[in-house]
């Protein structure tokens, strides 16, 4: 493994703001010390910053040699907000914010890319402009999307765009990337079955809207098996039904609410529009109506081939080629997709180990993301701050070429 000996030196100082970090977790669109650490950390190290883009969003704009006069410039991204969920580990860095908890590593990448940022302003040999990118709201907020609408791409042009996440349950030391589709989109529905209710006793003065529910539930599964080609990737999951009050009425309407998985928009479109028109002929089918909703929320993360290949090359000059893996799609959602739907690059992943390095006082659940007893394995920091490095200087001198 060829570390970079600096970052290996430095690790224990990342490590300790990567717990503070974690020690003070804050939710999407409220990450104002974070942001605020974040900022002062690229001031201290001669880092122009600009800040507010998302709302908290920070952009640290690090010129080479040439003071970025050549025009190349590529951005590097780590997201900074926490999940609403409550913190199982006690050990000293455990969340201080009842209520809110750093379980998805947000805290570590965010550490990985100041520790490359440090890094690379205090030797800065290379040309061009690696823009610093710490993200608000990844976890359904869309910070990324915000981002961009506050002007991300046209106040910092950029040729391509990198991402990195941490991913438990995979040895330590090896990293994964992939051309094409690795994480899904996320879309969620909410249906409103309308019938008119009555006693139960005499459910034929009555028009349940119950059994109608539960064929739907059912027949949306027949969109997966039967209309889906079956080489094509695609979740339906019901997940939450309310209907009733009593046990000897029926009610009115029955609800159901679940999400959508795809890596196509083209799955999508057919998942969407079936479910739509199954629900209304069903309905109309038993003289019922229903209030159909379906909101699109984050888009499929799909890698440029170039980028991800490019990205597979600097892990393998670190690491070794047999410690870079294929990452099998999830499915999973990101919002690094909307950074990735308009510029090309790579959503990559980091092992994270078993969780073996979590200390005493950590929670009795696996070391699995957005999970009570996550914590992030802090021996990752120098080799995810190499990762950056390298993918920054390598970018940029192909540049040249």
């Amino acid at each position: 493994m060829k570390l970079i000996e600096t970052l290996t030196q430095n690790s224990p100082a990342i490590a300790a703001l990567r717990r503070d970090i974690h020690a003070h977790p804050e939710l999407c669109f409220k990450e104002v010390r974070t942001a605020e650490l974040v900022a002062n950390k690229l001031s201290e190290w001669g880092i122009p910053v600009h800040r507010g883009l998302g709302t908290t969003g920070v952009v640290g704009i690090l010129n080479g040699r040439d003071g970025g006069a050549c025009g190349h410039a590529l951005g590097l991204r780590a997201d900074m907000d926490a999940l609403p969920m409550q913190e199982l580990n006690t050990f000293a860095h455990a969340s201080t914010h009842p209520g809110k908890m750093h379980a998805c590593g947000h805290d570590g990448h965010t550490a990985m890319l100041l520790a490359a940022a440090q890094y690379l302003s205090s030797h800065r040999d290379f040309d061009g402009t690696v823009y610093l990118i710490f993200q608000p709201a990844e976890e359904g907020g869309g910070g990324a999307r915000e981002m961009i609408k506050d002007g991300l791409f046209k106040q910092f042009p950029m040729q391509a765009v990198f991402g990195l996440h941490n991913w438990p349950g995979y040895e330590s030391g090896t990293f994964a990337a992939s051309p094409g589709p690795v994480m899904a989109s996320s879309n969620e529905f909410k249906i409103t079955v309308r019938g008119k209710g009555g006693h139960a006793a005499i459910p034929h003065n009555t028009l349940d809207p119950v059994p109608v529910a539960c064929q739907l539930v059912q027949g949306f599964q027949s969109i997966i098996s039967r209309n889906l080609k079956p080489i094509d990737a695609g979740v339906i999951s019901v997940t939450m039904i309310h209907a009733g009050e009593a046990t000897n009425v029926i009610p009115n309407s029955c609800e159901l609410q679940g999400t959508v998985r795809t890596f196509s928009f083209e799955v999508l479109d057919l998942i969407e529009q079936r479910m739509k028109d199954m629900t209304e002929q069903l309905c109309a089918a038993f003289g019922l109506s229903a209030d159909f909703d379906f909101h699109r929320n984050y888009p499929p993360t799909i890698n440029s081939a170039a980028e991800a290949e490019f990205c597979r090359q600097v892990m393998a000059e670190i690491v070794g080629p047999d410690k870079v893996h294929t990452q099998e799609p999830t499915m999973g959602a990101e919002d690094f997709s909307y950074m990735l739907q308009e510029k090309p690059g790579c959503y990559a992943f980091i092992a994270n180990g078993d969780g073996s390095h979590r200390e005493l006082g950590h929670g009795a659940g696996p070391c699995v993301l957005h999970n009570a007893s996550y914590d992030f394995n802090d021996a990752l920091l120098p080799l995810g701050a190499t990762y950056w490095v390298r993918l920054a200087q390598t970018w940029l001198s192909k540049q040249k070429e």
